[in-house]
């Protein structure tokens, strides 16, 4: 057993221990010195990843029970960077809680330890083992707001609802290893062959119906709203970058590698293109009347889901880039707006489309971030969700899949229009009698970063492609 291919969930895991021990050790207090400590073990987990990532290490641990591969890799840095982002865009935010400032970053580096290891599972339980420590960690992050009722209502409803999806995903991995005698992805391939009964079917569907409550596939979507509205920002934005990813990172490869027969060129992925298709729809349409801005992002997160998905159903190494070049983007995008988001929040308690009134004039640094990042979501030129769309519908497009890019791209019009009036009234509204907006230090570099990210790869995308080729042949080779 090579332990050096597990160096970058090693390191973290010893990190978020450290962060946790030191949180509780420490009397109540600022906790100033937890943001470095926590971003300094960030930094030296992605240097360890991005080591092994431009090495193209690539190798198995307990016989295939776990992956060290580019594929693997480049979600590990994709989720770390997410909790990077989200770490100095909270800063201001946790100070101003009442209590347990320091259990919330060790909470964040478990939440992204749990995301490594579904990245790089090769095994259905170690899978799910990865699944419950990030959604464990999800559950107390969501209700951190412990005085807040509709933080703790958003708690207990993604515990429940959470219960219940991981309860079928379970049942699902059950019915595979009653089949084949296995919970190796790749062992369960050679079993089924090519078998396809009603049996597989059941056990397929299962597995599908778990990992679309995780990345809201409608119909499995109930849950994001409330609980995008109800969660701390910084977790709401946390959830819907870092957690869909880590849920495609694991349904690509089971799909992929494990029940690649069953699924394409068969019904099961027709019932896959129409799930995407009413997902692209109905989130975007379902987002239009929204007035709250994290219920707004909830659903245009659920379209978001639509599209990565895109890249999932073309199935071969087109279609993973896409999914990769795209989930990287989403976290530059959809991080710089929640960070605007987590700053009007800590000046004015509020998270309404109307509190960004006059935001152009209150704070034009972040109204011009706001504006970029909702513009890239959108997918308009030259931003970067335009040519992360571009792959996506590309690469389906070349399977046939001619209507659902047509949907995405209707659809991503339609999105226009609602990501617009968030702009509309940022740089139309008065904004008459609301405070200044302060732009601490990280806030403030969290925006430039995610600014001239999603400049730099829409203009020039061609660094992020190669990696995201280099990951998806990993994948399919």
């Amino acid at each position: 057993m090579n332990y050096a291919l597990l160096a970058p969930e090693i390191t973290l895991a010893i990190v978020a221990v450290v962060i946790l021990a030191i949180g509780l050790m420490i009397p109540k207090g600022p906790h100033k010195g937890m943001v470095p400590l926590t971003i300094l073990g960030l930094l030296l987990t992605m240097g360890v990843t991005g080591g092994q990532f431009a090495a193209n290490v690539h190798g198995t641990f307990l016989n295939g029970m776990y992956y060290a591969d580019n594929y693997a890799s480049f979600f590990k840095l994709l989720f770390l960077t997410a909790a990077l982002l989200v770490v100095l865009s909270s800063t201001e935010y946790v100070q101003k809680l009442p209590a347990h400032r320091g259990e919330f970053y060790a909470l964040i580096l478990f939440a992204a330890l749990g995301m490594m290891i579904m990245a790089g599972s090769g095994d259905l339980i170690t899978l799910y083992i990865g699944l419950e420590t990030m959604t464990i960690s999800f559950y107390v992050l969501v209700a951190y707001l412990t005085e807040d009722g509709k933080s703790s209502e958003a708690g207990l409803k993604y515990l429940i609802l959470g219960a219940v999806s991981s309860a079928v995903l379970l049942y699902g991995i059950s019915f595979v290893y009653g089949l084949t005698g296995s919970t190796v992805i790749a062992e369960v391939a050679s079993s089924l062959g090519s078998s396809i009964s009603p049996a597989i079917i059941l056990a397929l569907v299962m597995v599908l119906v778990g990992f679309a409550f995780k990345i809201s596939l409608i119909p499995f979507h109930m849950w994001a709203p409330d609980i995008y509205e109800g969660a701390p920002t910084p977790v709401t934005a946390y959830l819907a970058v870092a957690s869909k990813a880590a849920g495609f990172a694991a349904l690509t490869r089971v799909f992929l590698i494990g029940f690649q027969q069953q699924v394409y060129g068969g019904s099961p992925e027709v019932v896959l293109a129409v799930l995407i298709a009413v997902t692209m729809i109905a989130g975007n349409l379902m987002a239009i009347p929204q007035k709250s801005f994290k219920r707004m992002m909830a659903y245009s997160s659920i379209a978001q889901a639509g599209y990565l998905a895109i890249g999932l159903l073309a199935g071969d190494q087109a279609g993973v880039k896409a999914v990769l070049f795209y989930a990287m983007i989403y976290v530059f995008a959809n991080m710089g707006a929640f960070t605007v988001a987590t700053l009007i929040a800590n000046a004015q308690g509020s998270d309404q489309i109307k509190d960004f009134a006059g935001l152009a004039r209150r704070s034009p640094f972040a109204a011009a971030v706001m504006l970029i990042s909702l513009l890239s979501l959108a997918g308009i030129p030259p931003l970067a969700g335009f040519v992360g769309k571009f792959y996506l519908f590309s690469a389906v497009i070349n399977q046939g899949w001619v209507s659902l890019a047509y949907i995405g791209f209707v659809m991503s019009m339609v999105s226009v229009y609602y990501y617009l009036s968030v702009v509309k009234t940022m740089y139309m509204e008065p904004g008459e009698g609301l405070p200044k907006i302060g732009l601490g230090g990280a806030s403030k570099f969290t925006l430039f970063v995610t600014m001239i990210v999603t400049l730099f790869i829409g203009i020039y995308p061609t660094p992020l492609a190669q990696m995201a080729i280099s990951a998806a042949k990993s994948l399919i080779r």
